[in-house]
């Protein structure tokens, strides 16, 4: 049986937050190659360059840990997971807007 103590923790992250390479690497723990593909792959944008430097927004988490799951549970390539978020992020406007529209 779990006590309290075992608890999940984690980190909240705004869409405001920036994050390098390393930073987002380590919070989806996996390799940075992983991330550079990511963004090769047209999965993640770039925010800005600082110093020939990566920074991602917090949206760029999120999406990476998507991706992430979607390879390791459903064995997506990079290509299809770059659809399949293409898709995901498409049918989630589509359902906000029709909720505006229902009020």
């Amino acid at each position: 049986m779990r006590s309290v103590q075992d608890a999940l923790t984690g980190e909240i992250f705004e869409e405001y937050a920036v994050l390098s390479v390393d930073e987002l690497s380590r919070l989806c723990a996996v390799d940075r190659t992983y991330i550079v593909e990511l963004v090769e792959e047209g999965v993640l944008s770039v925010a800005t360059v600082e110093a020939e430097r990566w920074r991602f927004t917090g949206t760029a988490l999120r999406r990476a840990r998507t991706a992430l799951r979607l390879q390791r549970d459903l064995e997506i390539n990079l290509p299809g997971v770059a659809l399949a978020l293409e898709l995901m992020e498409e049918l989630d406007a589509l359902r906000r807007e029709l909720q505006s529209m229902r009020r």
